[in-house]
């Protein structure tokens, strides 16, 4: 894994654990979690169209997060189902 790598995916993880602290543990259908994502693209959006290139890469990561998230709830699931 190159340096960029290493720093986008710690990001995301860091991230990971601010959802964690903030909501608990999420489990949602997955057209919820569509929805979820749909919003935090919705931001990744406005942060290219209001050219924030601060903004873009947080909201990025929240992109990224976001979906570890909805993976992890699909694992949960199907280790459940098991």
């Amino acid at each position: 894994m190159n340096h960029l790598q290493n720093n986008a995916i710690n990001d995301v993880l860091l991230e990971r654990d601010r959802q964690e602290n903030k909501w608990g543990e999420q489990n949602h259908i997955p057209l919820y979690w569509l929805a979820i994502l749909g919003e935090e693209v919705g931001e990744v959006n406005r942060a290219v169209l209001e050219k924030d290139d601060e903004n873009y890469r947080a909201e990025l990561i929240q992109v990224a997060a976001v979906a570890v998230a909805a993976v992890e709830n699909y694992d949960r699931d199907q280790a459940r189902s098991d």
